[in-house]
């Protein structure tokens, strides 16, 4: 038997990176887990690869930049599953533009939405489950930029993720009495598909000094197996080695800046 048999496990952003393999564990341990992105056949891709290994998962594609999608998604999960045991709020972007000199309204808009809003919108949807059973568990992947706030992240990003930071410690401060466990993880640079959309995409060089999806996906799965009487309220990642990120912040203040701008 798995830890986490019996349990329903929605894990966001999951065609790809911390979401792919944080999916892939749980349903190693028994969870029924339910994914979602933007792109069906990724997603495909990871139920095959789920079920194949004896696991169950479904998918459903959701932009959840679109709160009503982001709803709909919750109560297809709950209609489906009658139940969501464990959120794993994972999906994230940033901006190209990372300077909040050039940052467009509709850039952080979108960054907003899809980081916060998001995890407001199914949070509220499960609570109501959870609540009713005395028990749940909450994890959402941050971001060290929520506590060095900079060029690296992104001045949208940085503050979606402040926000967040900021809403987990809130569930856990008002509901844990409930049996509501909250979690906030604040990874460094991982090397996933994210770092393709920066700036300056990092090189190979660059990328091996950065943590694996891996690492963070080890972290989400102790949150969600610890016995019950035990929360982690949050949890700060970094590589060991601090690489050189000079050029990415020279090249990061410039993103989207017009023509001639100093």
């Amino acid at each position: 038997m798995g830890v986490l048999d019996g349990q329903v496990a929605i894990v966001t952003g999951a065609g790809s990176g911390i979401g792919e393999v944080t999916a892939g564990l749980m349903a190693a341990e028994g969870a029924q887990v339910v994914i979602c992105g933007r792109r069906p056949a990724p997603l495909d891709a990871v139920v095959k690869t789920i079920e194949k290994a004896g696991g169950r998962c479904a998918a459903r594609a959701v932009d959840l930049e679109n709160p009503e999608a982001t709803e709909a998604f919750a109560r297809w999960t709950l209609e489906r599953f009658g139940r969501v045991d464990i959120l794993v709020n994972n999906a994230g972007h940033s901006s190209h533009a990372r300077s909040v000199r050039w940052v467009k309204r509709d850039a952080w808009e979108s960054v907003m939405a899809v980081n916060l809003t998001a995890v407001y919108l199914l949070t509220q949807a499960v609570l109501p489950g959870m609540l009713e059973r005395q028990r749940g568990t909450i994890v959402t992947v941050g971001s060290l930029a929520a506590l060095k706030a900079g060029l690296i992240g992104g001045a949208p990003y940085g503050a979606a993720k402040a926000a967040v930071r900021n809403l987990m410690q809130h569930v856990h401060n008002t509901l844990r009495n409930q049996g509501i466990r909250a979690t906030i993880i604040m990874p460094a640079e991982v090397d996933t598909p994210i770092l393709d959309k920066r700036p300056l995409n990092p090189d190979a060089a660059a990328r091996a000094t950065m943590m694996l999806a891996e690492d963070v996906a080890r972290a989400i799965m102790l949150c969600v197996t610890l016995p019950q009487r035990t929360v982690v309220e949050e949890i700060v990642l970094s590589p060991t080695i601090l690489r050189d990120q000079s050029k990415d912040l020279a090249v990061a203040a410039k993103a989207g800046a017009p023509e001639g701008a100093v």
